[in-house]
């Protein structure tokens, strides 16, 4: 988990956050995203292509959560994992981003394999993960602060 301090007001936070094809512009791995259907809401489904080094692959998405100005989350298909991003407006007029990745359900065999033999094992993907969450906010943050 991770969070930041944006100078803008939630809703154009969520501006910027609530359309999943933005997700190239901010993310460590998502380098395209194909959404179906027009503007993104609750249970839009997307072929997401993912980039590390020189391996690249594709996940499918689902928006699970959708509440405007506060709440967006994303279920990835092929490991579990649902990601989270929080708003909070602060007392400055600004919001608190928080982005989180859990994994309730627990990890498929498909991605446990992957990531052991082609990513170093989970913790050392685990943390990789968790260090582009603070690098994705910070990106977030220059994105709304500059538009």
């Amino acid at each position: 988990m991770s969070s930041i301090e944006i100078d803008a007001p939630p809703a154009r936070v969520w501006e910027v956050i609530s359309d999943v094809r933005n997700a190239t512009q901010w993310s460590s791995q998502a380098v395209k995203i194909f959404a179906l259907g027009g503007r993104t809401t609750k249970g839009t489904w997307a072929l997401n292509i993912n980039k590390r080094g020189p391996l690249v692959w594709p996940t499918t998405s689902r928006v699970v959560e959708f509440e405007p100005g506060r709440r967006f989350a994303n279920r990835i298909h092929e490991n579990n994992s649902v990601w989270f991003f929080d708003l909070e407006p602060t007392t400055s007029g600004g919001t608190r981003l928080t982005e989180r990745r859990e994994v309730r359900d627990g990890l498929t065999f498909v991605s446990t394999f992957l990531t052991d033999k082609a990513f170093g094992g989970q913790p050392a993907f685990t943390k990789e993960l968790d260090e582009g969450m603070s690098l994705s906010l910070q990106r977030i943050k220059t994105l709304v602060e500059q538009g």
